[in-house]
């Protein structure tokens, strides 16, 4: 039976895709299990990837349903090194959804789009009978260009790699769930939901030794980093002190016993790249308003092979496993 849990993107989630996806659908490219499939057509090489939006509530600080869905499509792109150039738009309303919500909503996706410099150029809508859908879904999907010397990708990473942290974590997940609980939002607290490709531009323009990219969206920064060494020769180091928790979302967590590490973003990313251009990787970061709060959180090892390992900041060490249940829901 199919739960909500299967929609974490952690443990239950690989299970899905393992035992009943990939057997049937299996091919050279879709095996990758990237957030974007790299296409070689023409010479030419094509990043394309989809994905589907569910959030609850649809307006919230810092963002929007129709915001979210252009800039995780995006930033599924800019994680290969791509320039994001087309988007699909497909809407799934229920019976009453309001046209003036609905304005709003194809208001911020055309606003986003333009400020990325993308385009909509395909889509479709649905209306299904009323409460057989939450108001609206959105389905994405999105098409860049790689340059052909451009190589980033989990085979590129190395022992001693450097993982690097854009910016704090948990914003998009507390604010959401400070809202739904109808309880007091701290004053400044709201969603990161951005576009991450001005960000990956800038570094990308610099600095040719990036190894791996992901941004941190469903299941945390915990499984992100169990999906690098799923299968791997190598394990991962990090150091808790090191990870960047804005106040107000450590307070959240310690009263509600949330883990920071398991919690979703939608504007920060985490990087592999070798030792020798970590700390410059940093300062680039530091500059741009996306990465002001980037840090070096920690390394690859040889010594673990497979497992993500954790120094905590009273000294000892704990295994950083994959997300197995769901802590919020209809997040993204």
């Amino acid at each position: 039976m199919i739960t909500l849990d299967h929609g974490s993107g952690g443990k239950l989630s690989r299970e899905l895709i393992e035992k009943i996806l990939m057997p049937e659908l299996s091919n050279p490219i879709l095996s990758q299990l990237g957030d974007s499939a790299i296409l070689d057509i023409a010479s030419t090489k094509i990043a394309f990837t989809t994905d589907s939006h569910t959030v609850s509530p649809l307006f919230f600080p810092g963002g929007d349903i129709g915001k979210l869905s252009v800039t995780g499509t995006i930033n599924d792109l800019a994680m290969v090194g791509a320039t994001p150039l087309y988007l699909s738009l497909s809407l799934i309303m229920e019976e009453g959804f309001s046209e003036e919500l609905l304005k709003e909503i194809v208001k911020s996706i055309s606003s986003t789009a333009k400020e990325n410099d993308v385009r909509i150029v395909t889509g479709d809508t649905k209306v299904v009978e009323k409460e057989k859908v939450d108001k609206i879904f959105i389905n994405t999907a999105g098409i860049g260009i790689i340059p052909q010397s451009t190589d980033i990708g989990p085979h590129k990473i190395r022992h001693k790699d450097r993982i690097i942290l854009s910016g704090s974590l948990g914003e998009h997940s507390i604010t959401l769930m400070v809202l739904r609980n109808e309880m007091e939002l701290p004053k400044g607290l709201k969603s990161d939901c951005a576009s991450l490709y001005p960000l990956v531009r800038t570094l990308t323009s610099k600095i040719k030794d990036i190894h791996a990219m992901r941004d941190i969206t469903r299941g945390g920064l915990g499984t992100v980093l169990n999906e690098f060494v799923a299968d791997a020769s190598f394990g991962i180091e990090i150091e808790e002190s090191k990870i960047p928790i804005q106040p107000d979302v450590k307070a959240y967590c310690d009263i509600l016993g949330f883990d920071p590490l398991y919690l979703a973003n939608e504007g920060k990313l985490v990087l592999f790249a070798a030792p020798d251009v970590a700390d410059e990787i940093v300062s680039i970061m530091r500059k741009h308003p996306l990465g002001k709060d980037a840090a070096v959180i920690g390394e690859v090892t040889e010594s673990h092979p497979g497992i993500v390992a954790m120094k905590t900041s009273i000294g000892g060490k704990r295994i950083v496993d994959s997300l197995v249940g769901e802590q919020l829901p209809r997040i993204c």
